[in-house]
C-alpha cells in the first residue's frame, strides 16, 4: 500500500476488482503453484491487505494465506511465506497481467536442471510484468542468512543471481510469439492506465490469456504509448 509512485496501487480497482485480486486470481491457475501466500508489511498502512487477500481466497480452489513482517526486509517476509516449502515461486503483487503458462514454464525449468534459481521477465525477452522467479528452499534461507546489504533485503533474489559462483542460477527465454518491450506492471499512473485499457477492451468475467494481450497491443500500438514514458526504476 506504501508504494512511492502509485500509493495504494495493490488495491487499485481494474475491471471492478482490486489489483491484487486479479494477481491471486491468474496466480493460482499455474498447475505448478500449491498454495499462494501475500507476504505484506506488517506497517498499519497494510492492515487492509489481510481482508482483501481473504476475500479473494474464498473464491480460489488454492489456498491463500498472508504473513506480515517487516517493511524493508522483504527477504526476511518471505522466509515466512515460505515455512514448509520446497520451492518457493516469487511473484510481485503489481503485476495483473501475470502468465500462468509462464510460471509452469519457469517451474518446469528449474525441476529438469537442478538449480537453485531460475527466472523469467525482460532479461530473458518477456514484457515486464510477466516477471517471475524460483528459488529452493536451502537458496532462500542461505540468502537470509548471509545477506546484509539492504538492496539485497529489500529485493528478495537478488544476493542469489548476483553470486552465480554460490548459486545454479538460469533463465527462462521468452517463446519469438512473447518477445515484446510492452511494460505491463504497474508502478506509476500511466502504467494503470494502459493495464485498464486492456481489461476494458478485453475482460469478459475470466482472466485474459496472456496472448491475447500481446495479439492486442500489436494491434493497437497507441495502447502501448500510454506508459511509454514511464522509467523502470533499478536497484
Amino acid at each position: 500500500m506504501g508504494s512511492e509512485r502509485l500509493p495504494g496501487k495493490i488495491v487499485a480497482p481494474i475491471a471492478g476488482r482490486p489489483m491484487l485480486a486479479h494477481v491471486i486470481e491468474r496466480t493460482a491457475l499455474a498447475g505448478s503453484i500449491d498454495e499462494i501466500v501475500v507476504a505484506t508489511s506488517d506497517q498499519a498502512a497494510d492492515d487492509n491487505v489481510p481482508a482483501c487477500v481473504m476475500h479473494e481466497a474464498a473464491r480460489q480452489a488454492k489456498p491463500v494465506r498472508v504473513v506480515r513482517g517487516a517493511e524493508r526486509d522483504v527477504l526476511h517476509r518471505f522466509t515466512l511465506a515460505a515455512v514448509g516449502a520446497a520451492r518457493i515461486v516469487r511473484i510481485t503483487g503489481d503485476c495483473p497481467l501475470i502468465d500462468w503458462s509462464t510460471i509452469d514454464a519457469l517451474v518446469e525449468r528449474f525441476d529438469q536442471n537442478d538449480l537453485d534459481y531460475a527466472g523469467a521477465g525482460p532479461a530473458s525477452g518477456f514484457p515486464r510484468g510477466l516477471d517471475c522467479e524460483i528459488m529452493s528452499a536451502e537458496a532462500l534461507a542461505r540468502a537470509a542468512r548471509d545477506a546484509t546489504d539492504p538492496a539485497d533485503r529489500e529485493h528478495v533474489t537478488r544476493y542469489i543471481y548476483t553470486h552465480p559462483d554460490a548459486f545454479r542460477c538460469a533463465t527462462v527465454p521468452a517463446s519469438a510469439a512473447r518477445r515484446r518491450g510492452y511494460r505491463l506492471c504497474v508502478d506509476e499512473p500511466d502504467d494503470l492506465a494502459l493495464v485498464r485499457a486492456v481489461y476494458d477492451r478485453l475482460w469478459q468475467g475470466t482472466p485474459i490469456a496472456i496472448d491475447e494481450v500481446i495479439a492486442l497491443l500489436d494491434r493497437e500500438p497507441t495502447l502501448a504509448e500510454l506508459n511509454g514514458a514511464v522509467q523502470q526504476r533499478t536497484h
